[in-house]
């Protein structure tokens, strides 16, 4: 009697088709290394495609990140799935040429669509770097399980064949990595290599159409028409990426800068970092402060030694260098030096904003964090805190480890300022002037009354010292130099502090802080 079972058929499983023959190994781990390669200088180079449009933030990182990892996941299921139903060997080629025309397509889309998307909401941000990463992402993360299934000809090496070709996709997305971060984002513009990416993937796949043809004495699937399609798809995205709106003068390491004059001064010129003002200079002028915050760090600079005496001033971020030329102007003989980041943004201002480097004014290329432990202690009567990515103070230069650095460099009655960008609930002002007061004994803010009373975002300037504050002479010039501004110190800044969190190396949500919502 048979078991109950045994009428049961168990169907085969589906044989790869005849044609399907497995590709030669080098030939396998090249493509699984170069679409792996090529999805992580995707990721890297929408980050900057976006910047100009949402900024660089926490978030924005974050959505390019989860957009990426999405685009894999979808691209890899997509991908096993059609290696069942269809021979692998007629996808691979077209997935390649898709994704270098999705890639050539990418630079117009995304330039097109944040001029309507600009600014920093979650929603824009999410849609913004979808259209720059997911499609291409897609197709390339397609290519792997692809070409697995073609090499899987013996199941008792189903194993070594998954591990070994999932190791080569990673060690693609490294090198990719490594290489656009550390050389290819340092030496060429976005826009060429995006282009460069679309031509190597439409080469590559056209390549390998070729030779499968060849080998399979078959003609790749589909018409001949879909065919021309796509090539003047192709065409049309290279051509469109000429013709797109660039917000960029130039591209730096870091940022997308422009410079524009002003129509009202003819010597003055506003420097943009990723569509945000940055700096204002009077070419002519280095005395003329156009910005609200830059004319109280005048003021403070004004008034904490004799009028015209020189100072050792540190800058944490050039910009413009508005403040340097600022003091050179008035305090001649002073001793400027700005810790600049980014090596770009120092060129662009030396060919387009008047600095000049010399005995009163030295830029050193590098992250403030890193160069401030290098400063001799007691050394600098003034410290200007006014570096940012986009409109956030990096988070490692607002903590109170960076406070301590800080106060160790500036001489027993030096003064520390800091300009902060905060908006309602003012969360990240709070705890950036408790992590401040947590180092330095004697500290006020300067503000705008709407700011303060949590009805406005703005620039907030932190002033800090071990030594008390001449605040009566700086309330005077701030009278002189602009209308509308209060300062708080004392048990009024005390309650405007509250609890707020102070921010350290192991805790410093910057980001999350500024959140308005």
């Amino acid at each position: 009697m048979s078991s109950p079972s045994s009428d049961v058929t168990v169907p085969p499983a589906r044989p790869v088709p005849a044609t399907a023959r497995a590709l030669p190994n080098g030939l396998a781990a090249f493509l699984v290394f170069f679409s792996s390669g090529a999805v992580l200088v995707l990721e890297t180079v929408a980050l900057r495609l976006v910047g100009p449009y949402v900024g660089v933030t926490l978030q924005v990182t974050s959505s390019v990140i989860g957009i990426a990892l999405a685009a894999i996941a979808y691209g890899a299921w997509s991908g096993g799935w059609l290696a069942d139903r269809r021979d692998p060997r007629t996808l691979l080629a077209p997935a390649l040429v898709l994704a270098g025309i999705a890639t050539a397509v990418t630079l117009p889309v995304v330039r097109y669509a944040g001029e309507v998307l600009r600014g920093g909401a979650a929603s824009a941000i999410l849609l913004l770097v979808a259209l720059a990463v997911f499609v291409p992402a897609a197709l390339l993360a397609a290519v792997t399980p692809l070409v697995v299934k073609l090499q899987l000809a013996d199941l008792r090496r189903t194993g070594q064949v998954v591990g070994r070709l999932s190791g080569i996709g990673t060690l693609g997305g490294i090198t990719a990595t490594l290489a656009t971060g550390f050389v290819l984002v340092a030496a060429l513009p976005s826009t060429v290599i995006l282009l460069a990416l679309a031509v190597a993937l439409g080469l590559t796949g056209l390549a390998l159409g070729v030779w499968l043809r060849r080998q399979d004495r078959a003609e790749l699937p589909g018409p001949a028409r879909a065919k021309a399609a796509l090539a003047v798809l192709g065409l049309v995205g290279a051509g469109l990426t000429t013709v797109a709106p660039n917000p960029c003068d130039v591209e730096t390491a870091y940022h997308c800068a422009r410079v524009e004059g002003d129509a009202g001064r003819v010597s003055g010129r506003t420097l943009l970092l990723n569509s945000a003002q940055h700096s204002y200079v009077d070419l002519d002028d280095p005395t003329h402060l156009e910005y609200a915050y830059t004319k109280w760090i005048g003021a403070v600079a004004d008034v904490i030694a004799p009028p015209g005496r020189r100072l050792d001033a540190l800058h944490l971020g050039g910009g413009g260098f508005t403040v340097p030329r600022y003091l050179t102007a008035t305090r001649p003989g002073t001793d400027n030096v700005v810790f600049e980041i980014d090596g770009g943004l120092v060129e662009l201002s030396e060919r387009s904003l008047g600095v000049r480097q010399g005995p009163d004014l030295r830029a050193v290329v590098g992250d403030a964090r890193m160069l401030v432990a290098g400063e001799a202690a007691d050394s600098r009567d003034l410290v200007v805190g006014d570096a940012f990515g986009h409109l956030v103070v990096p988070w490692h230069l607002s903590t109170r480890e960076m406070a301590a650095e800080v106060r160790r460099v500036t001489r027993p009655g030096g003064v520390y300022v800091q300009n902060v960008i905060d908006y309602p609930p003012l969360r990240f002002i709070r705890s950036e002037l408790a992590t401040v007061a947590a180092e330095f004994r004697h500290v006020a803010l300067i503000a705008p009354p709407a700011a303060l009373a949590g009805e406005q975002g703005a620039n907030f300037l932190i002033v800090a010292s071990d030594a008390p504050l001449p605040l009566d002479a700086v309330r005077g010039r701030l009278a002189e130099v602009g209308q509308g501004v209060s300062m708080l110190a004392g048990a009024d800044l005390t309650g405007f502090v509250g609890e707020a969190l102070v921010l350290t190396d192991d805790f410093a949500p910057v980001d999350q802080l500024l959140a308005t919502a």
